[in-house]
């Protein structure tokens, strides 16, 4: 991936069949357009690189979807037969996900299950952030599975590599799931240190002030695994991880 401003345009391509295409997805990059800007977003770049198949009739659709912010592992189906069968799958809690995220502080655990529900948080509490979710008794079913892969200090603070297996598939669940736990992501503008920070960033872009508190300019989640049931036999992907999510990772 490149280090210029020319890197959310780029993707590439883990695995492809008549049915289906695996991508990796940088961040920034978005997977659909939002509030209507204009800018680059993966679902232009699959109808470029899938023009062929959308001239005969077919049409892409993002399976797994991942924040603008996380990175990772993303399936698209490429017509509606393949969309139904592993959506479904999904939807049925047969398929496999792991996410890495990295972390503040260290946990005293090493493997935990969070039982959560989750709910916007808005319907609940005053919520400066529309889209924030957290925590509630009145959400909806949430489960999550972590284990702590390890654990390090350095100037900039204490931080751990957590393993990530969400077995449901709520909005921000895994960032919610940390949070809640006393582990934010680190770089998460919303869930991390202070949710100011996300309407710092709206107001301002990024600077200095929140570099010098949220370390990265992403929140440091990757979609590193995918296994799901096609065709009566599993298939599995890896991605690994970011150029920036090693480097930082590096005690």
């Amino acid at each position: 991936m490149s280090d210029g401003p020319e890197a959310i345009l780029e993707f590439s391509v883990i695995d492809e069949s008549d049915d289906y295409i695996v991508i990796a997805k940088p961040a920034p990059l978005i997977v659909h357009p939002s509030n209507g800007r204009i800018e680059p977003t993966l679902l232009c770049g699959l109808e470029q690189l899938l023009a062929f198949e959308m001239a005969n009739g077919r049409k892409p659709a993002i399976i797994t979807r991942l924040d603008r912010e996380t990175s990772g592992l993303v399936l698209v189906a490429k017509h509606t037969e393949a969309a139904r069968a592993l959506a479904m799958s999904l939807q049925n809690r047969k398929a496999e996900k792991e996410y890495l995220a990295l972390v503040h502080g260290h946990p005293d655990w090493e493997e935990i299950d969070v039982d959560q529900p989750i709910i916007r948080q808005g319907l609940v509490q005053p919520s400066a952030i529309w889209l924030k979710r957290t925590v509630h008794p009145q959400g909806r079913e949430s489960f999550t599975r972590f284990r702590c892969l390890r654990r390090w200090t350095n100037a900039r603070g204490s931080f751990s590599e957590i393993s990530c297996l969400p077995l449901t598939g709520r909005t921000h669940q895994i960032r919610v799931h940390l949070a809640h736990l006393g582990f934010p992501i680190v770089g998460d503008k919303i869930y991390g240190t202070e949710e100011s920070r996300f309407l710092q960033f709206i107001e301002s872009g990024w600077t200095e002030e929140l570099r010098r508190d949220l370390i990265l300019p992403r929140q440091a989640l990757h979609a590193l695994r995918l296994k799901i049931p096609w065709q009566r036999e599993f298939r599995e992907w890896h991605c690994p991880p970011s150029r920036d999510l090693l480097e930082f990772g590096k005690a």
